[in-house]
């Protein structure tokens, strides 16, 4: 006969683990994925942008006024998407995306990054949309299914289209691991397994 303390303490330590895993895995895509925290909210994205070095204040000076004398110049609305990117001006970020890829087709890299400034302001399908895009322009880009697998399991609740996404990185890159180094195969073996329970 079991001890039923020694049994939920076990059971405790494994829902510990799992939890853990789960945080190293987010933090790890953290650094691989969105650059920086996934959660970033209002107040931290305002810090951020309070914390803009004096560097990153002329380089956006300077490329808003490119953008202003040639609007036409897509390699300059993309740099600056990207600094806004960096200094946690999202919704700048998504307007000099969108109008650098109306401009041009960009790439996959482009999508991708469009599609986690999406989710930043809270636009879970449009950066599904964005998602799709990257991998219908590369087929074997993995951070655009990464991505994707986290914004369907986090945002939008649907944790077989995560699995998929994720199962279809894997298929990629059988050894694909975050940021931090952690396996996904690891990290997607564990959440079959909690919707299993």
């Amino acid at each position: 006969m079991s001890n039923p303390k020694k049994t939920a303490r076990n059971n405790s330590t494994a829902i510990y683990i799992a939890l853990a895993f789960i945080a190293g895995f987010l933090a790890g895509t953290a650094f691989a994925v969105f650059k920086s925290d996934p959660m970033v909210t209002n107040q931290q994205a305002s810090s951020q942008q309070s914390n803009m070095s004096e560097q990153q204040s002329r380089a956006i000076a300077n490329l808003e006024g490119e953008v202003t004398n040639n609007p036409e110049r897509f390699q300059a609305w993309t740099q600056l998407g990207n600094l806004y990117y960096d200094t946690g001006q999202y919704d700048k970020a998504v307007k000099a995306y969108e109008t650098s890829l109306d401009l041009h087709a960009g790439n996959a890299n482009i999508w991708t990054d469009l599609g986690v400034m999406y989710r930043r302001t809270n636009r879970s399908e449009k950066a599904i949309e964005a998602f799709d895009k990257a991998i219908s322009m590369d087929p074997t880009h993995e951070v655009s299914r990464l991505n994707k697998g986290i914004v369907l399991m986090y945002d939008l609740n649907d944790p077989d289209g995560a699995i998929e996404s994720w199962e279809n990185l894997l298929q990629i890159n059988p050894n694909a691991t975050t940021g931090n180094g952690d396996s996904i195969r690891e990290f997607v073996d564990q959440v079959k397994k909690d919707l299993n329970k």
